[in-house]
C-alpha cells in the first residue's frame, strides 16, 4: 500500500523530496521509509484547512454520518490496523484489538455528540431588571485543529482529537508520532473512503523539531492539541500564545492499597495496568504505595502475577508484553532498574532487557532519590512503598509535579472519600488503578500534566467558541 508512505494533503497522497525511516520495533529493523513533510507543504496543508473551515463545515448529521462510517471502516480493517500496530508501535495482539475497539466507541460516541452540541440557556430573571431578556448560547467551531499525537495510542488518540474536531465543524490537521506514522495514515485513508471532505483532514509526517516548529508557526492554527511530553508541551504552549490549546502532558502515575482491599483484584489489575503496552501509557501504576500490614503479601502476589507475563516478539499470541517504543528507551530502563538497586532497591522480578524487551518489572524498597521512584519511566516498570497512614500515601504522591490519574484500592467508604477529596489529579479511580479509563469519561491531567479535557463531549466544547445571544424585548 503507496499512501501510508506519503503525507495526506488536499485529497492528494503527496511524495516528499526527504523520507524517515520506520522500524519494526522487535526485530529493530527498517519496515519502510515514510515521506517527511517540507516546510511548503506544511504550509499547504494549513492554509487548504483554512479555507475549508471558512467555507463552512457539513450540517451535523452529515459529519455524524462519516464518523459513523468511519467507525465501520476501521472495524472492516482490522487485521491491517493490528500488523501495523504489531511492527511499528510493537504492540501484542490484545493491545492491538483493544486499542481498535475502542477506536471504534470513540468515533461513535463523536457521531452522537455531533448531533447535539448545543449551547446553553442564560437565567436573565436572576438580574434586577433583566427579567424580560431572553438569552442563550451557541456553539462555533474555532476554526484549524492542529492535533500532535504520541506513539503509546496510534489509532485511539489520535481519534480522540481528529473526530471530536470534525464532530464540532472544524479542520484537523494532524501530525502524528514518527515512530508511529503509519496507523495514524491508514487511518486517514478509512476517514476519506467513509467520506470525509478531503480539505478537512491533512497528515504531514516528520518529526519534531523540524514539521513540528513549522506548525507552530502557522498563524491560521487556531488550536493546538498534544499528547506527550511536558517540555515539548510547554514549548508548544509559549508559541501558541493567545491561540487555544489541550495538553496531555507528563505523569507518575500512583495507585494506593489500602489494608481492607481485596488484595487479588488489586494485584489483578494493577498488573494489568502498570505493564500493558510494556508501561508505555501516562497513566501507567509506576508509584505503588501499599498499607505496611500487606506490603509483603501484596508484593509477592503482584510479583507472582508480573512473572507470568510473557515478554518478547508482539505477534506471538502467548506474548503479553511488547517491546518498548526502541532500543535506546529499554537501554534506560534497565539503567534505571540497576540504579535502583544500587541504591538499595530489591528487584522482585525482571530488571533485564533483551534487545528492546524489558520483562515486567517489580521493586521494593526503592531510594526516594532514584530516578524509578522520581521520574516518569514510561516502561514497565512499578516501585512499590509501604505506608502506614493514608495521609502519609496521599501527601507523598501529591509531592511530584505532576497529577494526571490516581488509583485507589479500599472497602473502607471514608478512606474512599478521604482519597476523592485529597489526592490532586485529575482523575482519581476508587477499587480501579490509575489507568482504568473509559473513553466517553473527561480526560486530563492538573499541575505539569496539562490541563483541558479529552473524552468527546469535553474535547468539543473545548473546540468551539461559544457566542452569547441576548434578545431584548
Amino acid at each position: 500500500m503507496k499512501s501510508p508512505l506519503q503525507c495526506l494533503i488536499g485529497g492528494q497522497w503527496l511524495g516528499c523530496a526527504d523520507s524517515f525511516p520506520v522500524l519494526d520495533k522487535f526485530s529493530r529493523r527498517e519496515a519502510c521509509r515514510v515521506a517527511s513533510a517540507s516546510r511548503t507543504q506544511v504550509a499547504q496543508a494549513v492554509a487548504l484547512a483554512r479555507r475549508a473551515a471558512d467555507a463552512g463545515p457539513p450540517p451535523p448529521v452529515e459529519r455524524a454520518r462519516v464518523l459513523r462510517d468511519a467507525a465501520r471502516g476501521v472495524a472492516g480493517r482490522r487485521q491491517a490496523f493490528v500488523d501495523l500496530m504489531a511492527t511499528e508501535a510493537g504492540f501484542t495482539r490484545a493491545d492491538a484489538h483493544g486499542e481498535i475497539d475502542r477506536a471504534i466507541v470513540t468515533l461513535g460516541l463523536c457521531a452522537d455528540e455531533a448531533t447535539r452540541l448545543t449551547g446553553d440557556v442564560v437565567p436573565f430573571a436572576a438580574s434586577p431588571g433583566s427579567h424580560e431578556r431572553i438569552g442563550f448560547t451557541l456553539r462555533f467551531p474555532v476554526g484549524v485543529v492542529c492535533a500532535i499525537t504520541p506513539f503509546n495510542a496510534p489509532l485511539n488518540t489520535v481519534l480522540h482529537k481528529i473526530a471530536p474536531a470534525y464532530a464540532a465543524g472544524n479542520a484537523v490537521v494532524l501530525k502524528p508520532s514518527a515512530f508511529t506514522p503509519l496507523t495514524a495514515a491508514l487511518l486517514g485513508e478509512v476517514l476519506l473512503e467513509a467520506g470525509m471532505p478531503p480539505d478537512f483532514l491533512a497528515i504531514v509526517q516528520g518529526d519534531g523539531d523540524t514539521v513540528g516548529r513549522w506548525l507552530l508557526e502557522e498563524n491560521d492554527i487556531a488550536f493546538y492539541t498534544f499528547t506527550g511530553s511536558t517540555r515539548v508541551g510547554r514549548i508548544i504552549q509559549q508559541a501558541a500564545g493567545l491561540r487555544r490549546t489541550q495538553m496531555e502532558l507528563g505523569s507518575i502515575a500512583s495507585t494506593l492499597v489500602c489494608a481492607t482491599a481485596d488484595l487479588d483484584r488489586a494485584a489483578e489489575r494493577i498488573a494489568n495496568a502498570s505493564f500493558r503496552k510494556a508501561g508505555q501509557v501516562c497513566t501507567s501504576v509506576q508509584r505503588l504505595y501499599v498499607h505496611r500490614s500487606v506490603a509483603a503479601d501484596f508484593a509477592a502476589r503482584l510479583a507472582a502475577r508480573a512473572e507470568r507475563m510473557r515478554a518478547g516478539d508482539p505477534r506471538d499470541p502467548a506474548v503479553t508484553v511488547g517491546p518498548l517504543i526502541s532500543e535506546a528507551a529499554a537501554v534506560r530502563a534497565e539503567q534505571w532498574v540497576a540504579e535502583a538497586a544500587a541504591g538499595g532497591a530489591r528487584v522482585l522480578c525482571g530488571g533485564r532487557r533483551d534487545g528492546a524487551v524489558v520483562p515486567p518489572t517489580v521493586l521494593t524498597d526503592v531510594p526516594a532519590q532514584a530516578k524509578t521512584w522520581c521520574q516518569e519511566a514510561f516502561a514497565p516498570i512499578v516501585a512499590l512503598r509501604p505506608f502506614d497512614t493514608l495521609e502519609e500515601a496521599i501527601g507523598d504522591a501529591n509531592a511530584t509535579p505532576y497529577g494526571l490519574s490516581a488509583g485507589v484500592f479500599t472497602t473502607d467508604v471514608r478512606e474512599c472519600l478521604y482519597a476523592a477529596r485529597h489526592l490532586r489529579f485529575g482523575t482519581v479511580q476508587l477499587n480501579e488503578s490509575s489507568s482504568a479509563r473509559a473513553d466517553v469519561m473527561p480526560f486530563g491531567g492538573v499541575k505539569d500534566s496539562g490541563f483541558g479535557k479529552e473524552g468527546p463531549w469535553h474535547a468539543m466544547r473545548e473546540m468551539t467558541e461559544e457566542r452569547l445571544v441576548v434578545f431584548n424585548p
